[in-house]
């Protein structure tokens, strides 16, 4: 059973919150370590088959590997695939590769999809040698951090715009005087932030996704410090995907976004 705190004014409101419960993959890193060319990680070197170029920028500057999703190591989570690597590219400039008018523009960085990735190291290119110099990243390329997996559930936090959606943007009003105050303990209360794939997102600000084009949550990547990863001022990365796009395993539409406070 799914448990979660209100405060009392708000408890009247469990069942329509329960009603809001989705499914997500909580993302778990663990210590640094050297890790297989498979492995779901954050930095060190990537999946990459012979034959595949390494991504860059439209000019031919590298990009930095982030991140990779190693599928068939996560628990099943439709429509999201259950096999496959989805792996994760950003450039080191002052923004990190995104785009602020045009989120979906990979021009400075890459998602890359492999459905049938080759297993034996002959096939891949154990030379590649990713770019190690940079200045402005939230991360550490060359250390690579493991990832683990676990299933879970979560309502929806006041962070993610479908929570509007299902309680009405004026919801708090109802409350007098007591709105911010309800409105910042839900805040704290329901927090949808951490690593994750699917389910609600986190914003330290505003969610860039419009109500007409809906959009997945495809890899939430939060500051860690025990990665030292750090978006920005404690910010947290996200890749946003629509569904068709995931169904038909298209990742060249994806929405790239990154906050801080």
């Amino acid at each position: 059973m799914l448990s979660f705190a209100l405060p009392p004014a708000l408890e009247p409101f469990r069942e329509k919150w329960l009603a809001t419960r989705m499914p997500f993959v909580r993302v778990c890193a663990q210590p640094e370590r050297p890790t297989s060319w498979w492995e779901s990680k954050v930095g060190g070197l990537p999946y990459l088959p012979r034959g595949v170029a390494y991504p860059t920028t439209p000019e031919g500057k590298p990009l930095f590997f982030l991140a990779q999703l190693n599928f068939a190591d996560m628990p099943p989570l439709p429509p999201f695939p259950e096999a496959g690597i989805v792996q994760f590219y950003i450039d080191d400039d002052d923004l990190y590769g995104m785009d602020l008018d045009n989120g979906e523009n990979q021009a400075h960085f890459r998602v890359c999809y492999f459905p049938a990735p080759l297993l034996e190291e002959k096939d891949l290119q154990t030379d590649v040698q990713p770019p190690l110099e940079y200045d402005l990243l939230p991360h550490h390329p060359e250390h690579s951090y493991p990832l683990s997996f676990e299933r879970a559930e979560e309502v929806a936090p006041i962070t993610d715009y479908r929570f509007w959606q299902h309680f009405g943007v004026d919801f708090f009003l109802a409350f007098g005087d007591a709105e911010w105050d309800l409105q910042d303990a839900v805040g704290r209360a329901l927090r949808s932030d951490g690593h994750k794939v699917g389910g609600y997102a986190y914003f330290t600000q505003d969610d860039p996704r419009r109500p007409s084009d809906p959009m997945l949550l495809l890899f939430q990547l939060d500051s860690d410090e025990q990665m030292d990863l750090m978006w920005g001022d404690m910010g947290v990365g996200h890749f946003f995907i629509r569904e068709h796009d995931l169904n038909a395993r298209r990742f060249d539409r994806v929405l790239y976004d990154w906050d801080n406070l």
